[in-house]
C-alpha cells in the first residue's frame, strides 16, 4: 500500500500499526466474508463522518446494479484491508447488509470529493481532487490529504505504476466547508477558501462555490469580494444563488455591484428576481439603462444596439504588430476579455479583424493590414436577438462587432451574453 513517505508503514525496518492508503486503490476492490471466494461485491464508495480534526470512516457503500438494493457495511464490521480484498464480518441475523441511507454530516469519498474543486489556500488556482489519502490505524480510518497531482489521475484510471511528478498533497484542514467564523460543517463537503484569497479565482469557479454553500457561508464568501469580482461571480451564478445573494445585499453594496454588470447581465439577473426586489434594484440604475433592461424583459423585440458592450480594442491598419502588443499591454485591467483586435479608420469605420493569437505569433515589424481579415462577420445595429443567436451558432466566435448602416463600429456583443445563459455571463477568454 502507498504511503506518503513511501515506507509502507515501516520505520527503520520495524512494522508499524498503520498504513497510508490511496482511495483509488480501494475503489472497486472486492469485499468478501471470510475468504476471497465469498464475495459480497466491489467497494463502490467509502462513507465518512465529518469530525475534527479529520473525518472518520463509518462504513463501506456497495452498489450491485441490475435493480438490486445497495448495501451499507458499518466500519466496525471490517476485519482487514488486504492487497487483494477487503474482508468483513457476516451480517448479523440476515442474509445481506441493509441498504445505504444517507445521514447528516456524512460524506462519500467518490461522490463528494473525487473530481471536485478545491480552492487552494496558498493562492494558487482552483485545483481538482484526483485522489484521497487515507490513514488506516488500529481498525480506524481517517482522511488526511487530497492529491491534486496528475499522479492521482493516473491512479484513478488504473495506471498507478506510472508516476510522472511528485504527489501534491493538500491537508484535509484545507478541504472542508467554508468557515464563517469557526469551522462550520455542512453535508455538501468539497470546498474551502480563505476569504482574502478568493480574489484571484475566476468568477465561474466562485459561482460554483456559492451554489454549494449554506446561506451564512455563502454570504461570508460573497462579502469578501470586491465589487468587480462580485459582479463577475453573480453573472455566472445559477438563479437560486442569484436570489439568495441579492436578498442579503445592502443598498450601497448592491449599487456598486450592479454598476459593474452589462445590460444583458442585468436583464438576466432581474429576470430571476421577485418583482419587489427587481423594482428596488431598477431604481438604483440610470434611467437610460433601466429603459433598456425593461425592454429586454418585456416581450418587445430587442435589437443589437441595446445589447452592445464597449469593452473592445480598435487599432489603425498602419500600426505594426510590436506597437499593437505594447498598446494592448498598456490598456489596463478593465480590458479582461480581449479576443479580437478590430482595425478601423479615423472615422471608426470597420476595415478588418485580427485574432489575438494571430497577433502574438506574428513578427513585430509586420503591419496590421498585412494580417487582418477583411471579410468580417458583423451584426447590424437593428438585428434582433434571434439574428444574433443565429450568427453565434453559425460562426462560433467569442464576440461579434455591431456596425451601423455606414459600417461604423458601435460596439461588440459577447457570445455568453446571448448564448451561454440566455442573456447573461460574459465569456472569459
Amino acid at each position: 500500500m502507498n504511503m506518503q513517505n513511501g515506507n509502507n508503514g515501516r520505520v527503520n525496518g520495524a512494522k508499524q500499526d498503520f498504513d497510508f492508503i490511496w482511495f483509488s486503490r480501494l475503489l472497486n476492490r472486492p469485499v468478501c466474508i471470510g475468504n476471497i471466494r465469498n464475495r459480497l461485491g466491489k467497494l463502490t464508495d467509502l462513507v465518512f463522518r465529518l469530525s475534527e480534526p479529520h473525518p472518520t470512516a463509518v462504513g463501506i457503500y456497495l452498489e450491485h446494479g441490475w435493480g438490486k438494493p445497495t448495501e451499507f457495511i458499518p466500519w466496525e464490521q471490517v476485519v482487514s484491508i488486504d492487497d487483494d480484498a477487503i474482508f468483513v464480518k457476516p451480517p448479523e441475523n440476515r442474509s445481506s447488509y441493509p441498504p445505504f441511507t444517507d445521514q447528516s454530516g456524512w460524506i462519500l469519498v467518490d461522490q463528494h470529493l473525487m473530481g471536485r474543486t478545491v480552492l487552494d489556500t496558498d493562492g494558487r488556482r482552483v485545483e481538482v481532487v484526483n485522489d484521497v489519502h487515507l490513514l488506516h490505524s488500529k481498525g480506524r480510518m481517517i482522511i488526511v490529504h487530497v492529491d491534486v497531482s496528475f499522479n492521482g489521475f493516473l491512479r484513478k484510471w488504473g495506471m498507478g505504476n506510472i508516476k510522472w511528478i511528485k504527489d501534491r498533497l493538500i491537508s484535509w484542514r484545507y478541504v472542508q466547508p467554508l468557515s464563517v467564523e469557526d469551522a462550520v460543517t455542512t453535508d455538501a463537503v468539497s470546498l474551502s477558501v480563505k476569504k482574502g484569497e478568493a480574489m484571484d479565482l475566476p468568477g465561474e469557479d466562485l459561482a460554483d462555490v456559492l451554489e454549494v454553500l449554506s446561506g451564512k457561508e455563502q454570504e461570508a464568501l460573497f462579502s469578501a469580494l470586491d465589487s468587480e469580482k462580485a459582479a463577475e461571480t453573480l453573472a455566472h451564478a445559477e438563479p437560486r444563488a442569484k436570489r439568495q445573494i441579492i436578498a442579503s445585499l445592502r443598498k450601497e453594496r448592491a449599487y456598486t455591484i450592479l454598476s459593474e454588470l452589462s445590460v444583458p447581465q442585468l436583464a438576466d439577473l432581474f429576470s430571476v428576481l421577485p418583482h419587489v426586489e427587481r423594482e428596488n434594484l431598477m431604481g438604483l440604475l440610470p434611467e437610460k439603462q433601466a429603459v433598456k433592461i425593461e425592454r429586454i424583459l418585456s416581450e418587445r423585440e430587442v435589437t443589437a444596439d441595446e445589447l452592445i458592450s464597449q469593452e473592445f480594442v480598435t487599432l489603425p491598419k498602419e500600426m505594426t504588430v510590436g506597437e499593437a502588443l505594447r498598446r494592448i499591454k498598456g490598456l489596463g485591467p478593465q480590458f479582461k476579455a480581449i479576443s479580437y483586435i478590430y482595425i478601423v479608420t479615423e472615422e471608426k469605420t470597420l476595415m478588418g479583424v485580427i485574432d489575438l493569437r494571430e497577433l502574438v505569433l506574428t513578427e513585430d515589424d509586420t503591419l496590421l493590414e498585412e494580417i487582418m481579415v477583411t471579410s468580417v462577420v458583423e451584426a447590424e445595429e437593428k438585428d434582433t436577438r434571434e439574428d444574433l443567436v443565429e450568427l453565434f451558432l453559425r460562426y462560433h466566435f467569442r464576440m461579434i462587432p455591431v456596425v451601423d448602416a455606414k459600417d461604423k463600429l458601435l460596439g461588440v456583443i459577447y457570445h455568453n451574453d446571448i448564448i451561454a445563459h440566455g442573456l447573461t455571463g460574459r465569456a472569459r477568454i
